[in-house]
């Protein structure tokens, strides 16, 4: 039975692929993304069965009135892909404030527009699925990327507690948490100028990793954006989906790390509750 998506940034990698392959196999799509023309090759090859808007995340107001039009003009939308994202790559002391609103502004508050907007709408239709790109940098972290991990960490929790609130009403989430993937990440890496005393430390380390090379992207995003779509076909909706052989492991190595962490400081824990 076909269905009917919202997807935003869909210009290229995971939103643009994820298009590509449900018009193909002959759902519907309604793509958002900040210059439309980039879809005109698919609007010419699929017509109706593409609806596209301008959309810039950051400007809610403009979130709200394309998630309206959206649902006035297809009716019922099955599937809601909170896509848009970029990575602010740069030490916790290099980027620059502009930088930071403008990464929390994209990738958290965004987000929280895109999905505030949509329940109003998956509530008055009896349900629907909400699939947030997220990353493995949502439960992990590298050196400098920690504002790009601010805003990972931030809608993950964000989710956590909506699909709570939410699931009586027969709406269901999935975080996809992809690892490094040829999607074009180098290229849409934004970076404040590099402080040389940052060289010889992991965050310089990895800054030289990324622009050498050696920073290894094994994620296929083509098998990723498969597994995204065939996680919205299970019931009930995985919370998370960990997609890449390196993210499974290195999600994995972290929460050991943390629950070794937290049992070993357990006495201390229930050493500060109220006297009986």
């Amino acid at each position: 039975m076909t269905k009917t998506w919202f997807i935003t940034g869909t210009s290229s990698g995971f939103g643009r692929i994820m298009t590509e392959k449900l018009l193909n196999r002959g759902d519907r799509v309604a793509a958002t993304l900040r210059k439309v023309e980039a879809l005109d090759d698919l609007k010419a090859q699929y017509g109706h069965q593409l609806w596209t808007a301008s959309l810039d995340v950051t400007d809610t107001q403009a979130v709200h009135q394309a998630v309206d039009r959206a649902f006035a003009d297809l009716g019922r939308i099955d599937v809601v892909v909170s896509n848009a994202a970029y990575a602010l790559f740069g030490a916790g002391e290099e980027v620059t404030d502009e930088q930071i609103r403008h990464q929390i502004a994209t990738n958290l508050i965004g987000s929280i527009a895109v999905i505030r907007a949509v329940l109003p709408h998956l509530r008055a239709q009896g349900g629907g699925r909400i699939l947030q790109v997220s990353s493995e940098g949502g439960q992990i972290a590298y050196p400098n990327f920690s504002l790009y991990h601010a805003t990972k960490w931030g809608i993950e929790g964000f989710i956590e507690a909506v699909a709570q609130e939410v699931a009586p009403f027969g709406i269901e989430f999935t975080i996809a948490e992809p690892g490094p993937a040829s999607t074009g990440f180098r290229g849409g890496l934004v970076s404040p100028p590099p402080m040389a005393v940052y060289d010889d430390t992991p965050a310089g380390h990895v800054r030289a990793a990324v622009s050498s090379g050696a920073f290894v992207l094994t994620g296929d995003p083509v098998k990723m954006v498969q597994a995204m779509i065939d996680s919205t076909e299970r019931s009930p909706a995985p919370q998370r989906l960990a997609l890449g052989v390196s993210t499974y492991a290195s999600i994995r190595k972290a929460l050991l790390s943390r629950l070794a962490v937290l049992e070993a400081q357990k006495d201390i824990a229930f050493s500060t509750d109220v006297d009986a």
